[in-house]
């Protein structure tokens, strides 16, 4: 490998954001075209079905060996105890020799986040945190990720918890039933 071959820290970040901002217009853009020519209730109701199949594709995948997220970008830093990791994988090595609690685990400065936000769109930004839940669901659907904290419903970070599902939310899952969206209750405020 030559030095040409090698992308300082700084920029290979820049440019997972560049991605993950594209990524967040996409979002918004189909989930606004669905509510204006939808209506809200109907529009919203595709826009979470549409999330429970992304979270079932992304499932897949990672089933398939490919990672889920990018190591960096996506967030602007993850605090775990106190310590502030930019690289997720710095984390996850400390994993290795101790269980990592996820529920002490503080995800700051998320970059979709920001872009929903700028753009007055929080409503339609939190559908698109129910990834999280649907694809720990698309996993294993006895179990969910689902947010104890939200930088879209007005906390400082974000902060992902794992409970067990119930049989109802299992049976809308499976269903793609748009009333799936209870299996995040903080994402409903």
């Amino acid at each position: 490998m030559n030095s040409k071959d090698v992308v300082p820290l700084s920029e290979a970040i820049d440019q997972v954001e560049i991605a993950m901002i594209r990524l967040a217009f996409m979002h918004l853009s189909f989930s606004k075209t669905l509510v204006k020519e939808l209506g809200e209730e109907k529009g919203k109701e595709l826009i979470i079905r549409s999330i429970i199949e992304y979270g079932r594709m992304i499932s897949d995948r990672t089933k398939e060996g490919h990672p889920d997220l990018s190591n960096y970008g996506i967030h602007g830093k993850y605090v775990y105890e106190g310590k502030e990791y930019i690289d997720v994988r710095d984390l996850l090595k400390q994993a290795i020799n101790e269980e990592l609690d996820f529920s002490k685990l503080e995800i700051h400065d998320c970059i979709l986040s920001h872009v929903f936000k700028e753009q007055d769109e929080e409503d339609l930004g939190k559908l698109y945190c129910y990834v999280d839940a649907a694809k720990s669901m698309a996993t294993d659907p006895k179990q969910k990720a689902i947010h104890s904290k939200c930088t879209l419903c007005g906390d400082d970070f974000c902060q992902i918890v794992s409970v067990k599902t119930t049989k109802q939310e299992q049976k809308d899952f499976e269903n793609s039933n748009a009333d799936w969206k209870n299996v995040d209750p903080i994402l409903l405020k």
